[in-house]
């Protein structure tokens, strides 16, 4: 039997196809402060990188099945916006300076999910998860 020997670059350029990455901004038009989080990923307080309430714009590309849920409260409470499949988006209209946690998925979250996410107030269980730093 042959083994398939894939190189270091074409391993990350395979990861990075089946991984979100999202990149979020303090400003509209991608400007100003900026962070990037990548992955199957749940941040349950933007307080941690000093970007509470300041979310502007931002980035999201993946696949077509990659979900971004925004949630104005800390722990996935409040009120919350969903975005599936790749977007970028200039001004976060209606939403601006709003986001204070976020959950991201390679695959369609459903609505059901979603709620499942914000009733527990946790990330699904098989997703990394961003908590209060120790000091």
């Amino acid at each position: 039997m042959r083994r398939r020997v894939i190189s270091s670059a074409k391993r990350k350029v395979i990861t990075k196809q089946l991984l979100p990455r999202l990149t979020i901004w303090s400003d509209a038009n991608f400007s100003g402060r900026r962070l990037v989080f990548r992955g199957n990923l749940g941040v349950r307080n933007l307080v941690e990188f000093n970007f509470n309430d300041v979310l502007s714009s931002f980035s999201f590309v993946g696949n077509a099945n990659i979900t971004l849920v925004l949630f104005a409260d800390a722990n996935y409470q409040g009120n919350r916006r969903v975005f599936r499949g790749p977007f970028d988006v200039s001004f976060l209209s209606g939403f601006n300076d709003v986001t204070s946690s976020f959950v991201m998925s390679r695959r369609r979250l459903t609505t059901q999910q979603i709620n499942r996410i914000q009733n527990r107030g946790s990330a699904p269980d098989n997703f990394a998860e961003v908590f209060k730093r120790r000091r």
